[in-house]
């Protein structure tokens, strides 16, 4: 697995080894760390660990030297504002780094190679087209979700060449414990972390940009399952339902019994408006749901209320 050192990836690590998988991660610990893997540390000669990045040219050697039957790819960049700011870094860890990715999983002779994708893919849509089936045409508004897009047409044609099997995950906004608080992506995280200090959040734009708020352990389940299933193809995986940043919020504060008001700031380019993602082909061919409602899943986060 890459990138099994972060938030989503280290949760499925848990999640694989407690199935009783062997796993082996590579992760450059840019954003996760070893203290994420500290349960899978106990797993003994069932869990390995390498400090690599997937842009590195030993990648190939190293997957092939192992032989995965699978490989979960999670591994990337995943700032929409850092892919304003520096598209072509973008591009060379979530297009360049894929491709290496998939070269490594088809010299070690790997069966199927499982890739992260987002709802950015998609961009905005009109309020007629929620919830995003995934025959919605990609407008991705960002650099991030164009190298998202992109990439799922190399897997499709490059996939096909190398003989290796695939699946894409188009996630929501996946939140849970383990979850960083820096950087936009983490906005539960983020959230959490200014009630725990007593300090004001910043909202950007005016909070009632819609979203699909997905709990890590359903987004895990769907790897799991994915591993045997939905070969080929591209499926949503979400709530089918969506909440404002600023019901987030709410939601939070009177979680913490907190009566802090959020800053609002200018809205960033590349942000979406409204996202709210259709799984039902994630139901049919996988056999997934939904299972965690953002209620009982922010517990999870903060603790229940008392």
């Amino acid at each position: 697995m890459t990138g099994g050192a972060g938030f989503i990836g280290s949760t499925l690590v848990d999640a694989l080894l407690a199935a009783g998988h062997q796993v082996e991660v590579v992760d450059n610990l840019s954003t996760g760390s070893l203290e994420n893997l500290e349960n899978a540390a106990t797993y003994g000669s069932a869990f390995n660990f390498i400090e690599i990045d997937i842009r590195d040219d030993a990648l190939t050697d190293l997957v092939a030297s192992r032989k995965p039957e699978v490989v979960i790819h999670l591994a990337a960049q995943i700032s929409v504002a850092a892919s304003m700011d520096d598209p072509a870094g973008d591009a060379e860890i979530n297009i360049l780094g894929t491709l290496r990715v998939l070269e490594a999983a088809h010299a070690a002779g790997t069966r199927k190679l499982i890739f992260a994708t987002s709802a950015a893919i998609y961009g905005d849509v009109a309020e007629s087209d929620l919830p995003i089936g995934e025959s919605q045409p990609h407008r991705p508004l960002s650099p991030y979700g164009i190298s998202k897009a992109v990439t799922l047409s190399y897997l499709e044609t490059i996939g096909e060449h190398y003989g290796v099997e695939w699946s894409a995950l188009a996630l929501a906004n996946v939140y849970g414990p383990r979850q960083s608080s820096t950087g936009e992506a983490g906005v539960v995280a983020r959230f959490v972390d200014h009630l725990r200090r007593g300090e004001r959040p910043t909202i950007f734009g005016d909070g009632e940009q819609q979203r699909d708020f997905l709990f890590v352990g359903d987004a895990v389940d769907a790897f799991l399952l994915a591993m045997s299933h939905g070969d080929g193809l591209v499926l949503n995986i979400g709530t089918g339902r969506s909440h404002s940043v600023n019901e987030l919020w709410r939601s939070l504060a009177n979680a913490a019994q907190s009566n802090l008001e959020p800053i609002y700031g200018p809205r960033r380019e590349g942000d979406l408006q409204a996202s709210r993602l259709d799984s039902s082909l994630a139901n049919t061919m996988l056999g997934w749901s939904a299972k965690t409602s953002l209620q009982e899943g922010l517990e999870q986060v903060v603790g229940p209320r008392t």
